[in-house]
């Protein structure tokens, strides 16, 4: 086998040859080359290529520098099968061999049948990628990719799902900026200035479209929040409308990429001499850039607080624009108190407060930690006293043993699944990275997380704000009725969440009103999750831990090469997201919709303060 550049490849001797492996080394001098001569490595990455490797790849082939070739310090059986490509000296991509087979698992051969199970010629050898540089990473991936006419295929489902993984965490290794100068730079790559045919240039560049689709698909409009996206956007729509003289057949690309954008170009964006054409009168409208990601203020969903004393606040359920007289009436419903003796103020920092008009907005991002929301008495004391007040807590009423328990369930599902719906899973991405705070990447992310925390502290100060001891032990009852019904109606955050409420010490120790404890561990959460059918809300704090485990545990960078075996398991997790969001919930979760049951989940009273919340517990059962 050999190239017009001088290069040989002379296979190893049988010892050596468990993957399949050939050396790689010049043909000048002693023959074996076509055209004798030299080939330096830019002629090799020019002339060779990243398609050459991966046809060498289909042969079983390890491609080596040169013939000295030792095993890795490794186990041999590890270091069979994988392809190795170097530039100026150094790896730039690791290739693993994997085998699948060509036909469905109900097609194959059992191992009692007449030929003794599926035969090697009957599986096809594919190579996926282990590690490498972002570049060739990404070119191979582009070189993998199947088109329309050509998916369908179990080798294109794989490539898709390695596109997929390379897509989901690639701003763990690089930023999207280097990822757009790259997608250019392949799409209008001057291989096809008379090295590369016709057929050839006009399939790499389909490819390109392909995956940008496939990217702009899985990131929603979270690429539209950054001005280079879109100049990459509009740069590579103009190299499309270019490229249609000499390849009309990307007009059917162009048309989708269209679609993509939710937007047309003016006749000024095409080349002055293709204006004529009756295609390009077509793409006469001009509109503006996409709409943010954020969704109308009106519709947005935010978690509210405010504080009604000095340790404990109401989180209220709403919208942004919600104005302070309605959270007033909110306030007073749940605290029983006259809305029309109460305001509400913006405390700072330093104490300083700024009353608010009936009709003002109450929900601002930028009041933490400048200041927070409070309830005040017209003279501008707090609404209530500390809550270790016993007196205050005695006349408070338990309003959630009135409600039925199945009803309490499904609104904090429904709850939930509103917040969880709106998650994208790229924002766990982001928020394993920390990447951009403050920009609004992880804000869904954020409110269910917070959503999370509040409902595990709203256990604890329901419980420990029951003065009486016969109505805790309903309360603790009650409590655990409601988690168990969450996990029948496939919600475990709020499930995990009220179960981590009534296991935190200050509950916990209080031996007279525990008769039973309930035991949801991680392990028997992750058995319950895997079994369940979507749609499903996962616990995701859980969910999220996992993912940091993976990213710290596991280095990103092998030898200076991106560890694609880590992004794997990254993008995996993430999909979970996917998998859950992948149905809607059914009848399985109705309950009566009352103003009384979503009260009791859209506004919850929370202390706040470990301090108060110890204290409470040791004045209702002191210590023995």
């Amino acid at each position: 086998m050999s190239w017009d550049c001088g290069l040989r490849f002379v296979f190893m001797p049988p010892v050596l040859q468990l993957g399949g492996v050939c050396a790689l080394r010049g043909g000048g001098g002693s023959g074996g080359g076509v055209g004798g001569g030299t080939c330096s490595r830019e002629e090799l990455t020019n002339r060779l290529g990243l398609e050459a490797v991966q046809r060498l790849a289909k042969d079983g082939c390890r491609l080596l520098q040169n013939h000295n070739y030792r095993l890795p310090d490794r186990n041999q059986a590890e270091a069979v099968g994988r392809v190795c490509l170097k530039e100026r000296g150094r790896d730039v991509l690791v290739l693993q061999r994997v085998t699948s087979s060509v036909t469905s698992p109900s097609d194959r051969p059992s191992p009692t049948s007449s030929g003794g199970g599926s035969r090697e010629e009957d599986c096809d050898k594919r190579y996926v990628v282990v590690s490498g540089t972002p570049l060739k990473i990404l070119e191979h991936l582009l070189s993998d990719l199947r088109l329309d006419d050509q998916r369908g295929a179990p080798e294109s489902r794989e490539s898709e799902m390695l596109l997929d993984d390379f897509l989901l965490t690639y701003l763990v290794f690089m930023s999207t900026h280097d990822l757009c100068q790259a997608l250019l730079g392949h799409y209008s790559s001057a291989r096809c200035r008379g090295q590369e045919e016709g057929k050839d240039a006009l399939y790499r560049k389909r490819k390109v479209l392909q995956l940008v689709s496939h990217w702009s698909r899985l990131y929603k409009d979270f690429l539209k929040e950054e001005e280079h996206v879109r100049s990459f956007m509009k740069t590579l729509y103009r190299c499309v409308l270019e490229d249609l003289y000499e390849f009309p057949t990307l007009e059917k690309d162009l048309k989708e990429f269209q679609k993509l954008l939710r937007r047309r170009h003016t006749v000024d964006d095409c080349p002055p001499n293709q204006k004529s054409k009756q295609m390009y009168q077509q793409l006469s409208l001009k509109e503006n850039c996409l709409p943010l990601r954020s969704p109308p203020t009106e519709t947005r969903e935010v978690l509210c607080c405010v504080y009604v004393s000095a340790d404990s606040y109401l989180s209220v359920h709403t919208h942004p624009s919600m104005e302070a007289n309605e959270m007033l009436r909110i306030v007073g419903l749940k605290m029983d108190r006259a809305e029309e003796d109460m305001v509400l103020a913006v405390v700072s920092h330093t104490g300083d407060r700024r009353v608010l008009q009936p009709s003002d907005c109450v929900y601002s991002e930028s009041l933490t930690p400048q200041g927070k929301l409070m309830a005040c008495r017209r003279d501008l004391t707090e609404i209530l006293p500390p809550l270790t007040d016993s007196a205050e807590l005695s006349r408070r009423p338990v309003r959630l043993l009135g409600i039925n328990t199945w009803d309490v369930a499904a609104a904090l599902t429904h709850l939930d699944w509103s917040l969880f719906k709106s998650i994208h899973e790229q924002e766990l991405v982001y928020y394993t990275l920390s990447r951009a705070p403050g920009t609004g990447h992880t804000a869904a992310l954020s409110v269910l997380l917070q959503r999370c925390n509040e409902v595990q502290q709203w256990v604890m100060s329901e419980v420990l704000m029951c003065v009486s001891l016969n109505k805790r032990v309903q309360l603790l009852k009650k409590f655990i009725k409601i988690a168990a019904h969450c996990k029948a109606q496939r919600n475990l955050n709020s499930a995990f969440a009220i179960i981590m409420g009534l296991n935190t010490a200050a509950v916990s120790r209080l031996n007279q009103t525990w008769e039973e404890d309930p035991s949801l561990n991680h392990k028997a959460y992750r058995e319950a999750f895997k079994k369940m059918k979507p749609p499903k809300i996962p616990f995701m704090p859980l969910l999220l831990k996992d993912i940091t485990f993976i990213h710290e545990g596991n280095k990103t960078f092998h030898d200076n090469l991106v560890n694609f075996e880590k992004l794997h398991m990254i993008a995996d997790t993430v999909r979970m997201i996917r998998h859950c969001q992948s149905d809607q919930p059914g009848n399985e979760v109705i309950g009566v919709d009352s103003a009384e049951v979503r009260a009791s989940v859209h506004y919850l009273h929370i202390i706040d303060n470990q301090q108060t919340l110890f204290e409470l517990s040791h004045k209702l059962e002191p210590r023995a």
